[in-house]
């Protein structure tokens, strides 16, 4: 028994010894631990003032509870701004000189914040803020600034996201008229306009607006077309906001309200009739990622903070990400302080007269710039995630995106730098489905008025006034638009037309309703009309809202206003007289090959019969005789192949080569020349008069337009003389103008867009065709003013009918059956001469292998007159020797027998061949 007893005690000294060696080694004697003071400034009666002390004084506990061989403690000098800058900054002074803090966590608003840094600048000491998120805050023009929470201006892409996503065009901030309100709208509105996003007004209101003013506001947005509202304002001022939306209707389906996070991280802390009043908005705050430690932290804080505040109902007790970020502020400067030395270090004063007072008296700290130093190096996981800073501020790992329902908020989604929105934190292939899950990025959110559908950002203002849309009267082409009014009755004008119908079945195309007047206007020449130009200006200074018409789309009418697609053909044309029939005409048989083609077949034709008189003449008797006879020879074989009626013997291979060429060239003369005569013989030809506007141009001849139209300026651009032309209002005065001639008072050819050149020729199918180039245009479109939301609907509406068949039923409505009769007079076939560029391959090929022909032939003959080139003489003796050898009929047969001759018989042959010759020259 007692040697179990024995083996017992050593066993538990063995496991008592190393326990208390490791508490010798890290337990720290109090004399040489390094007291630190740090002052706290905050708001007390506020709660993110409330909620950030009770977490510091938790932090203090807990860090040096798991830093318990920390060689410095931080001491903690709590200072009440009272909700006051001059306060804030006076309390900062009294800490800098009575306390000595070598460093101030706070104070809480970006306000306090702005005096204080500046205060910290001057004397080298840091100030930690946990709270205040001015973009305008930064660590560049106040050095000594540390900001551990994400700045305001980081919001604003995952709000863009928002706004991105829904395709809201037109975006309204209200905000608060405090340092912190204004602190976050430039940098948004610079961001929608970087996505084309229009913010047409500002709503600003004051923390001490009354609920008159904050109506009179409302009011005001209620008038104005935009539906889409980013609130950023404090807690107390957003709640009298929502309270009166609420009350004016503005939480009604159609609208949409986005908040920022330093309204959306206290929801939780509104009254319940202020939640109500917020049914269906969207928010924007940063995200907490969840862990072990968040949790306890949070259940021992709750329990702490009840205890010390039992006024608060429990429900509305929650810690929030400022809480935390207080948290993880006095454990980021432990750490600093612990790895910078600070004995003996204190502050050195420049100014060391007796009398200095203010901040000269307090001096410069010494330890300062060490300690923001290792702040930015510090790194560690706190209860906010992974803290480290970058720039002096600390960078925001990601948003969660809210829908307030019923009591509360409920996660749709978040918004993350690296995936943007989507439903969950981390999404799998967020990117690559990103085109076909679109609709799935965010959880199901229910807008204001309990509505599910997308608002679609913008309504007619609510002053009962109707959309003005402005039409043109004119006395001609009424198919496009006709107005009838009732100046006496006083009743509305009876509008009517092509482009009225598309318009019309294009409003019923929009997924909502709206309510619209037409409002007429008369389109003359002369002083004092009005012109397409000015219908669009008068949308440009909202005296109407629309224009809905034979509108046409050009670049200097697009700087006043947006047109929406066009839902006509886009191109001008010209019109002119059809010739006569030319199947009168006796020369016609020359119609169908223009003159330069005559010629050079021709030529060529030549050319042929010259390269086969050449390397046929040596052997061949038919190409012999007398000069003219032969000269006779090469017109008559050349021409005969035209029609293959030549019958001479081809002895040659290189005739032949160049015959067989020369027959498959004219073969495929001949079949298009038959082709196209019968076609001018036999189809019904519609020639224009006039081929090319600068034929127009060279003769000075006249040109018609449609008064008030854009195409007087197009024709003066392609250099047609003012004078020249001359202006139309309908499609009679068209055909009388072109009847009449430009000889004769008229013109010789209308230009005008597609439109209305079809309505014309199909009340005149035969008469007149179309005629040289088309110019390119927009087409007809709806004019609506500069930012207008209506454009993208109307488009995407207009898109929709004119793929379909309800465009043509609107034409065949407005036009009826001169539809078909265009249709026919397109299908009409029309030939014109055939012309070189057509056989210009062919020709080469034929003048190629003949001239090949005429070398290999030439090469070959100087070789056999070799002697004659080297023979004594001059070059004139040289050259006639070569002719009177070539006039010479040289014998093939001797090159049929491979029997060698003797040189008798070869005399014998060379005399009676010199007989022959000579008789033939006789």
């Amino acid at each position: 028994m007692e040697k179990e007893n024995t083996i017992f005690l050593h066993l538990l000294l063995l496991f008592i010894l190393p326990l208390k060696l490791c508490a010798e080694e890290f337990v720290v004697p109090n004399n040489t631990m390094e007291t630190i003071d740090v002052g706290v400034i905050l708001d007390l009666d506020t709660w993110t003032g409330k909620v950030g002390l009770s977490c510091i004084e938790m932090a203090i506990s807990d860090f040096y509870a798991t830093h318990h061989n920390h060689k410095t403690r931080l001491k903690l000098h709590v200072r009440d701004s009272k909700n006051d800058i001059v306060e804030a900054a006076s309390e900062a002074i009294e800490l800098l000189k009575t306390v000595r803090v070598q460093a101030i966590l706070g104070p809480q608003t970006s306000a306090q914040a702005d005096f204080v840094a500046d205060i910290g600048n001057k004397t080298h000491v840091p100030v930690i803020s946990f709270s205040a998120t001015s973009p305008f805050l930064s660590s560049t023009q106040t050095p000594y600034f540390v900001r551990t929470a994400p700045s305001d201006s980081s919001q604003v892409q995952p709000i863009l996201a928002i706004i991105r996503h829904f395709g809201w065009r037109e975006v309204v901030p209200i905000y608060e008229d405090t340092d912190y309100g204004r602190g976050i709208v430039p940098f948004l509105t610079d961001a929608l306009q970087d996505i084309n996003v229009k913010v047409p007004y500002q709503s600003v209101i004051s923390p001490l607006a009354s609920d008159d003013q904050i109506l009179r506001e409302l009011h005001n947005l209620m008038t104005k077309q935009t539906r889409v509202y980013v609130v950023h304002m404090s807690l107390s001022l957003a709640s009298r906001v929502f309270l009166k939306a609420r009350e004016v209707g503005m939480m009604s389906k159609g609208y949409s309200w986005i908040t920022t996070s330093g309204l959306t991280n206290f929801l939780f802390s509104l009254d319940s009739s202020v939640i109500d009043s917020m049914q269906g908005v969207l928010g924007v705050k940063p995200y907490v990622p969840r862990s072990r430690d968040l949790k306890n932290f949070r259940k021992r804080w709750r329990r702490k903070f009840h205890k010390e505040n039992p006024e608060i109902h429990l429900d509305r007790v929650q810690l929030d990400a400022f809480g935390l970020w207080a948290y993880d502020s006095f454990g980021a400067l432990a750490m600093a302080v612990e790895q910078v030395s600070l004995h003996s270090e204190g502050f050195k004063k420049f100014d060391t007269r007796k009398n200095s007072s203010g901040l000269t008296a307090i001096g410069v700290s010494q330890v300062g710039h060490k300690l923001i130093k290792e702040l930015e190096r510090t790194r560690f996981k706190g209860l906010n995630g992974e803290f480290h800073l970058i720039d002096g501020e600390k960078p925001s790992p990601g948003f969660e995106i809210v829908n307030v329902v019923e009591k509360g908020e409920r996660r749709i989604g978040f918004w993350t730098p690296r995936n943007g929105l989507s439903k969950e934190l981390n999404p799998n292939d967020q990117k690559k489905n990103f085109s076909t899950c679109k609709k799935n990025i965010l959880g199901d959110i229910t807008w204001p008025g309990e509505g599910k559908e997308v608002p679609k950002g913008w309504e007619i203002p609510t002053s009962g006034k109707k959309m003005r849309v402005g039409v043109p009267i004119k006395d001609g082409f009424l198919e496009f638009v006709k107005v009838k009014q009732n100046l006496s009755s006083n009743t509305p004008p009876n509008v009517t037309g092509f482009c009225i119908s598309v318009f019309e079945a294009v409003m019923k195309q929009l997924p909502y309703s709206i309510d619209y007047e037409y409002v007429p206007f008369e389109l003359a020449c002369g002083p004092g009309s009005l012109s397409y130009n000015d219908l669009v200006y008068k949308v440009h200074l909202k005296e109407i809202d629309a224009v809905v018409g034979d509108l046409t789309i050009l670049g200097n009418r697009s700087l006043y206003v947006d047109f929406t697609l066009p839902y006509t053909e886009s191109v001008v044309s010209m019109v002119v007289p059809i010739k006569g029939d030319e199947r009168k005409n006796a020369w016609i048989f020359l119609k169908p090959l223009k003159m330069d083609l005559w010629l050079t077949i021709g030529a060529l034709l030549i050319f042929t019969g010259f390269v086969v008189w050449v390397l046929e003449h040596r052997i061949n008797a038919d190409f012999r005789g007398p000069p003219q006879r032969q000269v006779g020879m090469i017109f008559w074989f050349s021409f005969s192949t035209l029609v293959f009626a030549h019958k001479e013997k081809i002895l040659s291979n290189l005739s032949r080569f160049v015959m067989i060429i020369w027959v498959f060239v004219v073969l495929v003369l001949t079949s298009s020349y038959t082709a196209s005569l019968t076609s001018m013989l036999t189809v019904e030809q519609l020639q224009p008069t006039i081929t090319d506007i600068k034929d127009i141009i060279k003769n000075g001849e006249y040109v018609g337009f449609q008064e008030g139209s854009f195409v007087a300026g197009l024709m003066e651009s392609l250099n047609v003389n003012k004078s020249k032309l001359r202006a139309y209002g309908s499609i009679e005065e068209y055909h009388e103008a072109l009847s009449k001639g430009s000889r004769c008072g008229g013109v010789s050819a209308i230009v005008d867009e597609m439109p209305y050149i079809k309505l014309f020729l199909a009340k005149y199918c035969n008469k007149y065709t179309l005629a040289g180039r088309t110019y390119k245009i927009a087409g007809f479109g709806f004019a609506f003013p500069k930012g207008s939301p209506l454009v993208a609907d109307m488009s995407q509406a207009i898109l929709n009918i004119t793929e379909g068949a309800k465009m043509s039923e609107i034409e065949h409505e407005s036009f009826g059956q001169q539809v078909d009769c265009l249709e026919q007079r397109e299908s009409t076939v029309s030939s014109d001469s055939l012309t070189m560029e057509s056989f210009r391959g062919l020709f080469l090929i034929a003048g190629v292998s003949s001239s090949f022909a005429l070398f290999i032939f030439f090469f070959i003959f100087l070789h056999e007159q070799r002697d004659i080139i080297k023979s004594e003489g001059s070059v004139r003796q040289k050259v006639a020797s070569m002719i009177k050898q070539f006039d010479q009929k040289k014998d093939i047969s001797a090159h049929k027998s491979h029997k060698k001759k003797s040189p008798d018989e070869g005399h014998a042959r060379d005399v009676r061949n010199g007989e022959v010759t000579s008789n033939m020259s006789n």
